[in-house]
């Protein structure tokens, strides 16, 4: 079975129906049906809430990431990874919350959605399905 990690700002555009919504609508789909299995970090998901309370009521904003929680699988944090997700940053100099993401993804062989195109830094060892980048 295909499995997909997200890195928030997937999650993010899929929610404020942004470029690349439709390729995470395809992802969470294949989801619902039951022919793969998507996760995100629970870093990630807490960054996730943070950027969807800054277009949406805050109360709305845990509604949507709960909602969103049924089908992806919302993936703990132990001491194990937080060490492993440390020797990610160290090693490919990306922010936190992008360390987790990558870390997440390699540990489960799954490919990372997401639109930073920083990732590339981890070269081949991180299979990543590339949705548009973010315009300034």
């Amino acid at each position: 079975m295909k499995h997909y990690v997200l890195d928030a700002n997937a999650l993010v555009r899929w929610y404020r129906n942004s470029p690349g919504a439709d390729t995470v609508e395809k992802v969470v789909e294949m989801a619902r049906k039951g022919n793969a299995r998507v996760s995100i970090s629970v870093v990630n998901l807490t960054e996730v809430v943070y950027v969807l309370a800054k277009y949406f009521p805050a109360g709305d904003a845990l509604r949507l990431v709960n909602g969103a929680r049924a089908v992806i699988e919302t993936m703990p944090v132990d001491d194990r990874v937080a060490m492993d997700t440390g020797t990610v940053r160290v090693r490919y100099k990306m922010s936190l919350g992008d360390c987790f993401a990558a870390e997440l993804a390699m540990r489960l062989g799954a490919t990372l959605v997401t639109a930073d195109p920083e990732f590339a830094k981890v070269g081949k060892q991180l299979k990543v399905l590339a949705l548009p980048p973010h315009k300034s």
